[in-house]
């Protein structure tokens, strides 16, 4: 009678048996999890695969512990540039992927089961649903509580291309998992995750072809940026089709072949080996009886407002499920905001204005706060300067010159918006994610010492081409004139 009482909702008689639910254990679900269990509140975790989610096992870890790899092989490659003699690098796709695996063995034990049992979260594996708006149920198990947590996360959106489910692909889930040669890899998608797989491919002797829609890669970003990725990309081999509308696909596993439109109207055929789909992220959200719990969803996110509640006020949302940036550090910052709402009872908001991401291909392209492009579209006045990292004593040391810092300031000065694109960048670019979040004006930066040689001096010298535009020469006139001053200028 008990339970027959939970799966009607009837639970306003009985004390809720959770504090908070989280379904899904990827980022922004453990660290809601964790948060919560270590501040006190009774927590279950309800997971239908593993714990980790797509950042440890098919996202950010195996990604980057690849292109490291394809790094290395790079490297040793081009070891004369450095005035070294080496031999060409003989890479292994088994063994490469084999790294990877290792790398994800390591970081799981931070996510097992074990480790959140021990902090007192009763983890749940297994597919569940709501049945009403407060109560949940897996299997024959019905679990109530104050707050649920919704952190399902997201993975590849296939497109609806005419062939497409009748040849072998590859999506991020499945790449880390080859172990046989790569000789010709075609990529659908010139977003990060195409982009990062294209150079770490290349690198370790494939030839690779990317197909994109758009005429730019990476298309969040500021054009002149993309540019320079693209180029080096190029370079190094990689093969581009941009502006190219796959109308179909064909053939079997070693010999793939796409029919491309440009937007011309010629068509081409390109083949390939393996294919990868690279499309974008799709929401995972159906299955879970949210029509039960009277959540509403948009074209498969959750809809939240500004403190992730959902449209029942008892359910919250985070992560790749609520979007739209789709980052491991953005989960982890919505996963805070949930905490803070759901057991403090604070208004707390996500951030809006300051958001940070980086594409890790070499060389790396950061960025944070409004784009120049952005700042066009909406009719903000501002202000742009750049710095190249060829003029940086560091990266010449370093033989990686390669790019550019850019910084958009209000009339005044304020710090808008910071991109770089060149190495580390993904390092760099946060001292320009506190400036912006602090409100800082370029001017600030311009004060501080930076250490010589480093490539973070960058930082300042990007800032210190605000504070030369206004010495004019106008302005040097006087200041000769005010300080009696001798020189020529």
């Amino acid at each position: 009678m008990q339970q027959v009482m939970n799966v009607t909702g009837i639970t306003g008689m009985k004390r809720p048996e959770f504090d908070i639910c989280v379904i899904g254990g990827g980022s922004a679900g453990l660290v809601v999890a964790a948060g919560g269990a270590s501040l006190g509140a009774k927590v279950v975790l309800v997971e239908k695969d593993a714990l980790g989610g797509d950042c440890l096992h098919y996202g950010c870890v195996p990604s980057k512990t690849l292109l490291y790899s394809a790094k290395v092989a790079h490297t040793i490659r081009h070891a004369r540039r450095y005035g070294i003699d080496s031999a060409p690098p003989a890479a292994s796709i088994k063994d490469v992927m084999q790294r990877v695996g290792d790398v994800i063995k390591t970081i799981e034990v931070h996510d097992s089961p074990e480790r959140f049992r021990g902090m007192g979260v009763d983890v749940i594996f297994g597919a569940g649903r709501f049945v009403s708006t407060d109560t949940f149920r897996i299997d024959d198990r019905v679990i109530s509580a104050k707050h649920f947590v919704i952190a399902t996360g997201s993975r590849p959106s296939i497109p609806p291309i005419a062939g497409l489910d009748t040849v072998p692909f590859l999506t991020n889930v499945s790449v880390f998992s080859l172990e046989e040669p790569v000789p010709e890899l075609v990529i659908l998608g010139g977003g990060p995750i195409g982009i990062e797989i294209a150079q770490a491919f290349v690198r370790l002797g494939s030839k690779v072809t990317v197909i994109q829609r758009n005429t730019q890669i990476l298309t969040k970003e500021d054009q002149d940026l993309s540019e320079i990725v693209k180029q080096r990309l190029e370079d190094e081999g990689v093969e581009f089709h941009l502006g190219s509308t796959t109308q179909r696909i064909s053939g079997l596993a070693g010999e793939i072949e796409l029919t491309l439109a440009a937007k011309d109207g010629q068509q081409r055929s390109i083949k390939g080996t393996h294919l990868l789909v690279a499309t974008g992220r799709k929401a995972n959200s159906e299955g879970l009886g949210l029509e039960n719990a009277q959540v509403r969803t948009q074209n498969g996110r959750i809809m939240t407002d500004n403190r992730l509640r959902t449209t029942n006020r008892r359910i919250f949302a985070c992560g790749d499920i609520v979007g739209p940036y789709l980052f491991t550090h953005m989960a982890e910052h919505h996963a805070g905001v949930v905490l803070r709402n759901t057991l403090f009872k604070l208004p707390a908001k996500i951030e809006q204005r300051v958001i940070p991401w980086c594409t890790f291909t070499d060389p790396e392209l950061a960025r944070t706060g409004l784009s120049e492009t952005e700042a066009q579209q909406l009719g903000i006045r501002h202000k742009v300067y750049t710095f190249p990292f060829r003029d940086i004593d560091r990266a010449q040391t370093e033989g990686e010159t390669d790019g550019i810092a850019k910084i958009i300031t209000d009339l005044k000065g304020r710090l808008l918006g910071a991109a770089m694109v060149g190495p580390n960048a993904g390092e760099l670019i946060h001292e320009y994610i506190i400036a912006i979040a602090k409100r800082m004006k370029a001017s600030d930066l311009s004060g501080i010492i930076h250490i010589y040689p480093t490539l973070a001096q960058i930082n300042r010298r990007v800032a210190d081409a605000r504070m030369k535009e206004g010495l004019t020469p106008g302005v040097r006139k006087w200041i000769k004139r005010i300080f009696r001053l001798r020189g020529t200028w």
